[in-house]
């Protein structure tokens, strides 16, 4: 469990970095499992509901650079998810109820793997209060050189910035020319630890420039209590997310600041493939 210092840091700096939470044996699944993926994605040629490639990728040198809804489509992924650790200690930053919003598991490969250009997840998916946060959960060490989570200290508690492009669609990427991404620090954390954010913490990641590979499996995490402001499908459907405590009928609502993600790019995808059409990056 965190302590109160640990918590506090959270709070005021919008992010903490866990060493240890997942067991040496709960890691080795994680990898194998993972690599069964890359394996499989040799005899993919373009993105799926399962698959975001890398440029260049081939059956001979298989560059996957995320994993789709990884709980969805694995046992060992969902697990993880479930892990009492991990939950435990997310319910002492937004409350016994948590949701998953979603989850994905980012590749970078040794001496590539795309950069993440910066961001506020809450431009994504705004909710009735902002008790949301991702927590990444290291499958390899996590260095500077390999593309560790970058985040703005603080960051959490200032402005959305618009993730427009100048021609007005959401990009997925922070687009206003006054943002420098001045002031960022690296989490880095030993394989087995995990990385926790806040929903409006400005953070993304770089290229991986070492001959280690840097895979990091993210879930975000709901208060139960958050409604998301783009609406639900259907009760039981948004019920099914509930991963530990009960469902709340009554959305919570807070004095948050607000942007929607629209109008959408005319050709969605993945953050990487929407990113792309944002030519003034930060990151490399």
């Amino acid at each position: 469990m965190l302590t109160n210092t640990q918590i506090d840091a959270y709070h005021e700096n919008g992010f903490i970095g866990i060493e240890g939470v997942y067991s040496p044996d709960e890691i080795l699944e994680l990898q194998r499992v993972t690599d069964e993926f890359v394996e499989q994605s040799r005899t993919v040629t373009e993105n799926n509901n399962v698959f975001d490639l890398e440029p260049g990728h081939s059956a001979e040198e298989p560059k996957l650079r995320r994993l789709k809804l990884p709980v969805d489509i694995h046992p060992t992924y969902h697990g993880a998810l479930h892990h009492e650790g991990m939950l435990g200690i997310v319910s002492q930053l937004i409350g016994d109820s948590i949701r998953l919003g979603s989850s994905k598991l980012n590749v970078k490969r040794p001496s590539g793997g795309s950069p993440v250009e910066w961001h506020q997840d809450w431009a994504f998916y705004p909710h009735t209060n902002d008790d949301l946060l991702a927590v990444g959960i290291c499958i390899d060490d996590m260095t500077v050189e390999n593309g560790a989570l970058l985040v703005i200290p603080g960051s959490h508690k200032g402005p959305i910035y618009d993730h427009h492009h100048p021609d007005g669609y959401f990009c997925g990427a922070v687009t206003d020319p006054n943002f420098d991404g001045e002031g960022a620090v690296p989490i880095e954390l030993k394989v087995g630890g995990i990385s926790i954010h806040h929903v409006r913490t400005l953070h993304g990641s770089t290229s991986n420039r070492s001959a280690a590979a840097r895979r990091l499996f993210l879930l975000e995490l709901i208060a139960a209590d958050a409604w998301p402001l783009r609406g639900i499908e259907t009760w039981d459907a948004f019920n099914a997310k509930i991963v530990r405590g009960t469902p709340v009928p009554c959305p919570r609502l807070a004095d948050v600041p607000v942007r929607v993600p629209y109008p959408q790019a005319p050709s969605q995808g993945s953050i990487y493939e929407n990113q792309t059409a944002y030519t003034d990056r930060k990151l490399k």
